[in-house]
């Protein structure tokens, strides 16, 4: 049996292939108007791809503090469906589409419930410390290919 820490951060679950993250809208993720302000839903995204490489063995932090190098969003495309609002209990999920040398490619989809939110699809780039792209670590390209759909590893 398993115990949880109760002090804890949120750590997000793979169901699958797809990372499960979830995230509550709280009065300072909105505008004006009371929905969603654009801008958050990236924070959202973000915190579940953090969260997904470090559920799936990647260490971010011993790499930056080693000088081997960093993830940057070196691509983005998003689109808004409906609006999300105060207090609602969104789930982030994150599927790995494409792994490459030096990138991944991630789609994003923020779901209330059945409803789709908002979705994106995200290259994130391994760059070197001096900011020039460079091959990932081969723990980390198994570790995205394990999350590819068949269709995918079989190619």
């Amino acid at each position: 049996m398993t115990i949880l820490n109760p002090d804890a951060p949120q750590q997000g679950r793979f169901v699958g292939r797809d990372h499960r993250f979830p995230v509550r809208v709280y009065f300072e993720d909105t505008d004006f108007s009371g929905v969603v302000y654009h801008a958050s839903y990236l924070r959202f995204m973000e915190r579940a791809r953090s969260d997904m490489l470090r559920v799936a063995g990647i260490d971010q932090r011993t790499a930056h503090d080693s000088g081997e190098g960093v993830y940057a969003v070196a691509e983005l495309t998003i689109k808004y469906h409906r609006p999300a609002r105060f207090d609602d209990a969104l789930l982030i999920v994150s599927t790995v589409e494409q792994v490459r040398a030096a990138s991944c490619l991630i789609q994003q989809r923020v779901m209330l419930g059945d409803e789709l939110k908002a979705e994106a699809k995200v290259l994130a780039a391994f760059l070197s410390p001096d900011g020039r792209p460079r091959r990932q670590p081969r723990p980390w390209i198994d570790a995205f290919e394990r999350l590819l759909p068949e269709e995918t590893n079989a190619k």
